[in-house]
């Protein structure tokens, strides 16, 4: 009997430390020379447009700016533009568009809008080639390639990674930018992480909630949402704080969720509340580091604990694509759903 040929999505998300590493590697001038401008004038307010996985890895570039370098961001709702017509303050404003394809409407016309009168515009885009691109005052192209995979892996990593550069070069803390340019030897271990134990536990699972919190929260609501896609679980993110406040309540014997642990100032707490819920008989899929009492999905970790959540959602995406074969799913064939999605 022969092994079946692997998917498009498991091929693909197991291309993500190159496509990092060449990343950084061919984007390096352009993102130096836009730390050094906010550094010379700062960006009077920052604003991220992007639309599904690409706005998690806008959360994670709005969490990063925030926690690191105090700057406030804010996720605009392109209806706001493209519906109700809003007219912003633009004066200092800089807007980043996450995209891969760079072809939805709802994130082209608000980019050429803002850009029209008087902010900044900046995207990151795999398809260098896009409507967005050339909407955009400056795009930096992810390289991650061709992607055919309905599910976004590569291209999603990638933004992660790039949305850590800009900061990086912003910042210029040596410790994290030093630990940026060794991910890609980090990711590498990340996808070689096994989490097959979470397969059995989710194989009939109708849903599933998944914790995180801080830059990790990100990586969670993404996890979620391609669980959806590709496996058919309602699976909903939570970070740990909010779970607290009302969704805690649907938890019940056997309620399936995954908790999001790796390194850093909230892994605390997730682990406290991994061990509460334990306690109230839900099956609890700890990720965490190798050795953390309780962990059944081992971590791999980078040289800086706020760049962790990449490689999470590196190790994620292989469980994703085998428990979708796992629940007769075929993970590139997601219901209802093609890879440009066309929204206003």
């Amino acid at each position: 009997m022969t092994a079946a040929a692997p998917s498009l999505m498991q091929a693909e998300a197991m291309q993500a430390p190159a496509v990092a590493a060449r990343l950084l590697a061919a984007e390096a001038p352009a993102f130096a020379a836009l730390g050094a401008r906010w550094r010379a004038e700062p960006p009077a307010a920052l604003l991220t447009v992007a639309r599904g996985s690409s706005d998690h890895a806008a959360q994670y570039f709005g969490y990063l700016a925030m926690a690191r370098l105090g700057r406030l961001v804010t996720s605009l709702p392109p209806s706001v533009l493209t519906l109700y017509r809003a007219r912003l303050q633009e004066r200092g404003l800089w807007a980043i568009a996450f995209s891969q394809s760079g072809r939805s409407p709802d994130l082209v016309l608000p980019l050429q809008d803002l850009g029209a009168r008087g902010a900044h515009t900046l995207a990151l885009v795999n398809a260098a080639d896009s409507p967005l691109a050339a909407a955009a005052q400056q795009h930096i192209a992810l390289h991650a390639g061709a992607e055919r995979s309905v599910a976004a892996t590569k291209s999603f990593i990638a933004q992660l990674v790039a949305a850590a550069a800009l900061v990086a070069a912003w910042q210029q803390d040596a410790a994290f930018s030093a630990a940026l340019q060794a991910l890609p030897q980090a990711l590498q271990a990340a996808a070689a992480a096994d989490w097959r134990a979470a397969i059995e536990p989710l194989r009939g699972a109708e849903r599933l909630y998944v914790i995180g919190r801080g830059t990790g929260l990100a990586v969670a609501m993404e996890a979620a949402l391609k669980l959806k896609e590709v496996c058919g679980i309602q699976a909903e993110a939570f970070s740990g704080a909010e779970l607290r406040h009302g969704p805690i309540a649907l938890v019940e014997p056997g309620f399936a969720v995954l908790v999001l642990a790796p390194p850093g100032p909230a892994q605390a707490g997730l682990l406290e509340l991994a061990q509460a819920l334990r306690g109230q008989g839900a099956r609890v899929l700890l990720a965490a580091p190798a050795g953390t009492p309780g962990a059944e999905l081992p971590l791999a970790t980078s040289e800086h604990a706020d760049l962790d959540p990449i490689c999470v959602a590196q190790s994620f995406y292989p469980l994703a694509e085998a428990l979708a074969r796992a629940r007769g799913l075929d993970p590139d064939q997601p219901r209802h759903l093609h890879k440009v999605t066309l929204t206003r």
